[in-house]
């Protein structure tokens, strides 16, 4: 089933959980992401409750942070990270069937989002300490394309389900849920070599201890610096539409379960899926800087995309085609910048940035998109969102041309 440098290989115990970790979580990632609406539509939840909801999704990466600092150097940590961040992740979720409290949904919604990207820095070192930079490329861009298929499928099945069985979407949690826990026995099988001196005992995290090491890594490298506000000004554009996504796809658009498993999931897993590994080979060739930039360019076109499926529907699945293409190019750079920059160093502390600045703009973006559409409506917010993203390409592309004069001055100079 997997590609043959996930197997037969030193290390291939780790890819392999990866792999698999992502694939049994498919069915969940799936109807999870179709929570929001289902609590706008079938149990009542108000418009301050989805923004909130939709807040806090980005808003607690900011609490991942404390637990992803619990492996920094510390390799012995590693595997109870992942494997106890699935088990905590999925467990609100088997309570579904019984639970009527919309707050209870919209804390199991948080708690798993916060798990999920609080294990990221672990993975990803795990990856980095199992393979090579452009095997770990490669594996993390088959991993995802395996779960944005099955993502493709599994929701017009849900979205059928529940338009004929009223609240079946509980027993989906459920289920979805035991599925995803089948991992956490590959993951206690990942082996790691642990150095001894390196994992000498290390003091308990204080508060601000992850802050610190954040600010220190900012100070000393520029260029990973660079890489972050560019990222954060296209994040923050794509994360100021998210509040006026559930108003503009049900009151302007008019959309079904149906239609919204296709376009949401099932075109945009195409799209991910026809190109992640253009993506992931592209990626070896050109610096990161270049390489978000176009992502951040196919940022802007999601939001004028949106709009004009007011005329045709068919808009609609074509934007979302494109947004999976944009999507597969966003996950490399999210997820590998950190093993990138860091070499030969650790990588989870550069990881953990990453996690940590979509808690920041998420404490911004959501609440103002949300502010924006009681307002004003869904539509100057998808506006703003595309200016936004339009700005982050012009700043990673003069970023890329300002580093490459500086390296082709210094390589003069040297000759």
């Amino acid at each position: 089933m997997f590609p043959s440098y996930a197997a037969n290989q030193e290390g291939s115990e780790a890819r392999s959980a990866y792999l698999w970790t992502m694939i049994l979580n498919t069915p969940f990632w799936a109807i999870y992401n179709m929570l929001p609406f289902i609590l706008y539509r079938d149990l009542g939840a108000t418009a301050w409750q989805i923004t909130l909801m939709i807040t806090l999704k980005p808003v607690v990466s900011i609490f991942s942070v404390y637990w992803s600092d619990y492996v920094n150097k510390r390799r012995d940590r590693l595997i109870s990270n992942v494997a106890l961040g699935c088990i905590l992740g999925h467990l609100p979720f088997f309570f579904f069937p019984w639970f009527e409290n919309v707050w209870w949904f919209i804390g199991s919604f948080a708690i798993y989002m916060l798990l999920y990207r609080g294990v990221i820095p672990a993975w990803m070192e795990i990856l980095k300490l199992n393979t090579t930079g452009n095997l770990r490329q490669k594996i993390v861009a088959y991993a995802i394309t395996s779960s944005y298929v099955g993502s493709a499928i599994f929701p017009v099945f849900f979205g059928w389900m529940m338009d004929d069985h009223y609240q079946s979407w509980r027993w989906i949690f459920f289920i979805t849920s035991a599925i995803s826990l089948m991992a956490v026995l590959l993951q206690l099988k990942i082996p790691i070599k642990i150095d001894p001196i390196q994992e000498a005992s290390k003091p308990s995290t204080p508060l601000l201890r992850p802050w610190k090491n954040v600010w220190d890594l900012m100070k000393l490298r520029p260029d990973y610096r660079i890489f972050q506000l560019g990222f954060m000004l296209g994040g923050f554009g794509i994360m100021i539409l998210q509040p006026a996504l559930p108003h503009f796809f049900m009151d302007v658009l008019n959309l079904n379960y149906k239609e919204l498993g296709m376009a949401m999931t099932m075109c945009k897993g195409i799209g991910f899926a026809l190109t992640s590994g253009l993506w992931a080979n592209w990626m070896s060739r050109v610096n990161i800087y270049k390489f978000s930039a176009l992502v951040v360019l196919l940022f802007s076109l999601f939001p004028l995309g949106l709009l004009s499926a007011q005329y045709s529907i068919f808009f609609l699945y074509f934007t979302y085609l494109g947004y999976g293409v944009m999507q597969a190019g966003s996950q490399l750079a999210w997820k590998l910048s950190g093993p990138i920059f860091a070499e030969q160093e650790d990588s989870s502390l550069y990881s953990s940035v990453n996690v940590m600045t979509v808690g920041m703009r998420g404490c911004v973006a959501n609440p103002l998109g949300g502010l924006i559409c009681a307002l004003g409506g869904p539509i100057p917010v998808l506006i703003i969102g595309f200016g936004l993203c339009l700005s982050a390409y012009s700043y990673f592309s003069f970023s890329n041309r300002k580093i490459a004069a500086k390296e082709a001055i210094s390589q003069f100079t040297v000759s």
